[in-house]
């Protein structure tokens, strides 16, 4: 697997809606600071069965995309509409170009390897900051991840 460039689609599609001030390939270890900030990480990896065959295994990567905003941000009327805005442009770009530019199968949109896009809202507190966050779950599928030897 090209891990590296299936990460980098990611942060590239973030990056390319214009919504964030920066984009982590990685989970910050410290409060990101003001405005909208993304974060991407690896969350798991499992084999996909029906995807596979008897010499290679496909994979699904499934990475968490994280939204942060400060929950002190004004007005507060706006947090979560820009939060909504930045993630439906998300959307739109993993559905718009659901192969990463063809390093992968596809984004799971739809959940045909049991886990479908989504995203999730809650409040994070950080280094004794709060942040609205929205964390999105986006599986992506590879094919042939693995050779299989008997």
């Amino acid at each position: 697997m090209d891990i590296r460039s299936i990460l980098d689609g990611i942060v590239s599609h973030a990056l390319a809606t214009g919504h964030f001030e920066r984009v982590n390939g990685h989970e910050p270890k410290s409060a990101p600071g003001n405005g909208l900030t993304a974060a991407v990480w690896a969350q798991s990896v499992a084999p996909v069965p029906a995807g596979s065959g008897l010499a290679r295994t496909s994979a699904v990567l499934v990475f968490n995309v994280r939204l942060y905003t400060p929950m002190i941000a004004e007005p507060q009327d706006a947090i979560d509409p820009n939060m909504l805005t930045a993630l439906d442009a998300l959307f739109a770009a993993y559905s718009g170009n659901f192969e990463l530019g063809g390093s992968v199968r596809c984004i799971d949109l739809l959940g045909q390897a049991g886990t479908a896009m989504s995203a999730q809202a809650g409040y994070l507190d950080q280094d004794r900051k709060i942040y609205r966050v929205f964390t999105v779950t986006l599986p992506v599928i590879v094919n042939d991840a693995w050779e299989q030897v008997a």
